[in-house]
């Protein structure tokens, strides 16, 4: 009877845990995308890309290749944000099925919380390309 007991209570926990996780990375993933976009129109060059070439006249060619890794970057984000939805879509089935009725309540918690969060995430991006 324990057993059945504390099934009832951890499961609607550990689904609003992953559903909460997979969630703040896909917001995670969606400022990542608008900041690489904006990059790659300002033509900006992002600190985590650094490409060296042997000599300073390849400017240009420094350039494109900065471009270029951007949009590989831009690709494989979008990739990510597709396998989250995803992983979100099958956790609110499994809320969905699960007999407390309490879910909607936690997403809008949740969504709530986590729209919060990343407000002060896209002013510190605002501010990180604005002094670029």
């Amino acid at each position: 009877m324990y057993c059945i007991v504390l099934y009832c209570i951890v499961q609607p926990a550990k689904t609003y845990n992953n559903y909460k996780i997979t969630k703040l990375k896909l917001l995670k993933t969606n400022a990542a995308i608008w900041f690489n976009k904006i990059c790659k129109v300002k033509d900006l060059n992002p600190n985590y890309i650094s490409i060296r070439i042997k000599t300073t006249r390849d400017e240009k060619t420094t350039q494109k290749a900065v471009k270029y890794r951007i949009g590989q970057e831009i690709k494989f984000l979008y990739k990510k944000k597709q396998h989250l939805n995803r992983q979100l879509y099958q956790l609110q089935l499994e809320a969905a099925a699960q007999p407390n009725g309490m879910w909607q309540h936690a997403i809008v918690q949740t969504d709530e919380l986590l729209n919060k969060t990343m407000e002060g995430r896209y002013q510190t991006l605002n501010k990180n390309w604005m002094h670029s």
